[in-house]
Order: C-alpha cells, then structure tokens, then sequence
C-alpha cells in the first residue's frame, strides 16, 4: 500500500497573530478535568473548593517554569545560542519530573500558609498529576514527540528490520490503534520514514488506569490519607521506568549514558513506598473511608 507522510496539524485555532496549540490546549485540558474532579473529592474530605482553585492558580504556573527549566537544563546545547527559544512552549519541551517536584515544594509551602491539611491536599493532586499526564501526552502527540523507535527495531546492520507495510500492521492490526493514530506515526527519522511505537498512548493509558485504581484504593479501609501520593510515586514511575527506555527522545545524565526519566522513576519508587510506610507505622494518619465518614455526617 502507499505510505503518504502527512502528519496532523498541532494548532486548534488561529484568531489574527493568536495562535492556539493542541499541545497547550490538551494540557489546560487535562489541567480543567483534574481541577473539576479535585474539587470534588476535596468537597468530599472537608477541603474548601476556593482553596483549591486558589492553590490551582498558585502552583501550576510555578510547575510549568519548573517543567521547562529541568527540560532546558538537560538540553542546554539546544537553547544555548537562542536564549529566547526557552519561551517557544508550543514546540514541547515540558519534563513532567521537572513539574512534579516544583508543585509538590509550591503545595508544601502553600498548605502551611493556608493552614490546610497537606495530606488531603496531596490525596487529590496524585490523581490530578495523572490525568494531567495522560492527556499533555496527546499533546506529545500532535507534536509528533515522545515516541518510541521504530516498529519492529532495527538489524545488526542499522536497517529497520520490518516493511512500512508490517509496520503499520502491528499499529492497525495488532494494536488496533484508529488511523489517525496509524497515520501521526508514520514519522522521519534517522531510518528515513517509518512507523514508530506510540509511547505517548502507552503512558498516558498507564496513567488512566493509575486514576481508576485510586478511585477504588481511596475508598477502601486499608488506605489512609496521604497515600494516594506514594501509589502515584510508584504507580506512575513503574510505567514511566519501562516506557522510558522505548522512546527515542530521552533527557540524559551528562555523557553517562543513563536515562534521567529512568533514575529519578526509580528515586520516586522508594520515595513512595517509604512514604506509604511512614505514613501508616510513624504519621498513623486516619484512614481515608474515616475522613469520609466524618464529612458526610458534618
């Protein structure tokens, strides 16, 4: 069959010099759905929705400078002569790591001077993290990043070892992935055009099974508040540790040939279960089906 390169426009809309990108736009997407459900749960555990769209307001656009800096950090030969390139967000560039660690300093700070409880708080942003995640990862998408290599991977001679024709094979009929998908694949490479892995869909389907666990996790009689956030730390970091060492794109540490994503996901495994123990044997939080119990009575 015929293979025509012709990948998907990444702009929404256009209104004179404004443009709208599908990359922001998936983003503020994923942002507004964990925004609604954050609210409410929050309702559910004696959490003021104002507070939490104050916080919102707060801390997103101090996880997004975060997201960007760690990503130009790790890629400064790319802005290094074009300081003003930092500010092109509609390319990409976002380390959701970067992100992560600025919200949860930002929530820190924010919780203390709001005199909330910070582990309620972090119990509806372990969800939120990951419906934000899935969907900045269509985002990936229509930027035509965050893939994985070629299907089916390359020979010891460097040639890729399947025909575009077997390639899109696998997509279409193994994965059964829908033909914009298919054809927002078909991408140019150092092979020349082939097919690649879509890990973008790999994570971001990781990610949404992560929210429907939570959303059973939280209200069972095991889990106490707090926890949802070390489930996230692990949860997420397993996925993104296997699905990491697929992609192509990957940020590195200096010329040691390890993969950022990789590291940092196995600090946030430990990180979480040591979390997750701490907080049932030294913290001894309520458990979450309580907290529930006493706001409904309220």
């Amino acid at each position: 069959m015929e293979h025509v390169y012709d990948p998907l426009r990444n702009v929404l809309f256009e209104i004179g010099p404004i443009t709208i990108y599908l990359y922001s736009f998936m983003i503020m997407l994923g942002v507004l759905t964990a925004l609604y459900l954050g609210i409410k749960e929050g309702k559910k555990i004696g959490l003021n929705p104002d507070n939490i769209i104050d916080g919102l307001l707060i801390i997103l656009p101090l996880a997004i400078v975060g997201a960007r800096l760690y990503y130009v950090i790790f890629q400064w030969d790319m802005y290094r002569n074009d300081l003003m390139r930092i500010f092109r967000l509609s390319e990409g560039g976002l380390a959701i790591h970067g992100g992560f660690i600025v919200a949860i300093i930002a929530a820190l700070i924010f919780t203390r001077i709001k005199r909330m409880d910070t582990f309620k708080v972090f119990d509806i942003m372990a969800p939120g993290f990951l419906i934000g995640q899935a969907f900045g990862r269509w985002g990936n998408f229509f930027n035509q990043e965050a893939h994985g290599g070629v299907i089916g991977g390359l020979n010891n001679a460097g040639q890729v070892s399947l025909s575009l024709d077997e390639q899109r094979a696998f997509l279409s009929e193994t994965l059964h992935l829908p033909e914009f998908i298919v054809n927002n694949m078909y991408l140019r490479g150092d092979s020349g055009l082939n097919y690649y892995h879509p890990t973008f869909l790999y994570e971001s389907l990781w990610n949404l099974l992560g929210v429907g666990i939570i959303l059973i996790l939280r209200r069972t009689k095991f889990v106490r508040s707090g926890d949802m956030l070390g489930f996230y730390l692990i949860w997420y970091s397993v996925g993104r540790f296997f699905i990491e060492g697929m992609r192509t794109d990957s940020l590195y540490i200096g010329d040691s040939g390890l993969r950022t994503a990789q590291v940092i996901s196995i600090l946030m495994i430990v990180g979480g279960a040591t979390f997750i123990a701490l907080n049932h044997a030294v913290f001894k939080r309520k458990h979450y089906t309580k907290i529930l119990e006493e706001n409904s009575v309220q």
